[in-house]
């Protein structure tokens, strides 16, 4: 029985970086210094060493990098002023606000308040509302990465029946419109569709992104399809346990013509992609700059 090819996140990943560090380049030699400043609310050992991560990874490509570490005390009205003054710094370039925030922090009410041309994650009401019109200033980066797998897959998308199962507003919905811009017949599922797996084998590209451990199994895939698998799960509260994603990989990749794994796949791709936005957003807004003098 045949294998499916394994899709390299990694590997698409570097070459993403590459760019960004070229594009950071142009836009230092011009004076403009592409700068991401991070929030971070409480002592979250995980959080801290996701931070140190980002910041090592903006240095690899030309980036400054500021993380704010805001103290557990801090309430809504705080951290609300703080991005308020983030948006209003011209040398802040880029803004993320590091998840999870302490359950009494209203989460979405401060994503919402991030500039859109600073929203590096792609997660402001405006952002998210342009993407229907394929103009987003800033588009969410775990949609971009499934977009870039698919792009370095050479896959045609104008046609292609494509199932995405997962409506969330960070990666179901915002694939599903980019997909449909794309003019693919897009079939939209979720973990609670009947007869789901009825629906997913008729796809050429079947993309999850439900949160559910082992959900898509080799009955769910049509021989021969691109499966992407955008799901990060811990099968366990074992922090030691490695994370896996909604796609029996094993199984599926005897059925699937190319699929991605986890960790390795999408993953990687969408934290260079983060990058690339960190640049992205720099760049507009000098542009935005130079066309109000």
């Amino acid at each position: 029985m045949s294998e499916a090819r394994i899709i390299d996140g990694r590997r698409i990943a570097r070459r993403i970086r590459g760019d960004v560090a070229h594009r950071a380049g142009v836009l230092k030699s011009d004076g403009h210094v592409p700068r991401l400043d991070a929030i971070l609310v409480g002592n979250f050992p995980a959080g801290q060493l996701y931070a140190r991560s980002q910041q090592r990874r903006c240095e690899e490509v030309g980036i400054d990098y500021n993380l704010h570490a805001l103290s557990d005390e801090t309430d809504d009205q705080r951290l609300q002023a703080h991005i308020e003054q983030l948006n209003t710094d011209p040398a802040v370039t880029g803004i993320m606000l590091n998840l999870p925030l302490p359950d009494r922090l209203d989460a979405p009410a401060a994503q919402y308040l991030i500039d859109p041309y600073k929203d590096i994650e792609g997660v402001n009401p405006a952002n998210i509302g342009l993407l229907f019109y394929d103009t987003p200033i800033l588009a969410p980066c775990t949609a971009l990465a499934v977009l870039a797998v698919l792009r370095h897959q050479r896959i045609a998308l104008r046609g292609a029946r494509v199932a995405v199962i997962g409506q969330g507003n960070i990666v179901g919905k915002p694939i599903a419109l980019a997909l449909m811009t794309r003019q693919a017949t897009v079939l939209t599922c979720n973990k609670f569709t009947d007869n789901l797996a009825d629906i997913t084998r008729t796809a050429d590209v079947l993309i999850s992104a439900a949160g559910v451990a082992g959900l898509v199994q080799p009955d769910h895939v049509k021989p021969g399809a691109t499966v992407i698998d955008v799901g990060i799960n811990r099968p366990s509260d074992d922090r030691v346990q490695p994370v896996v994603g909604d796609v029996c990989f094993e199984s599926v990749r005897h059925v699937a013509g190319a699929i991605t794994p986890v960790p390795g796949g999408v993953g990687p791709v969408t934290v260079a992609l983060l990058l690339s936005n960190t640049v992205e957003s720099a760049a507009k807004q000098l542009e935005k700059r130079r066309f109000h003098r």
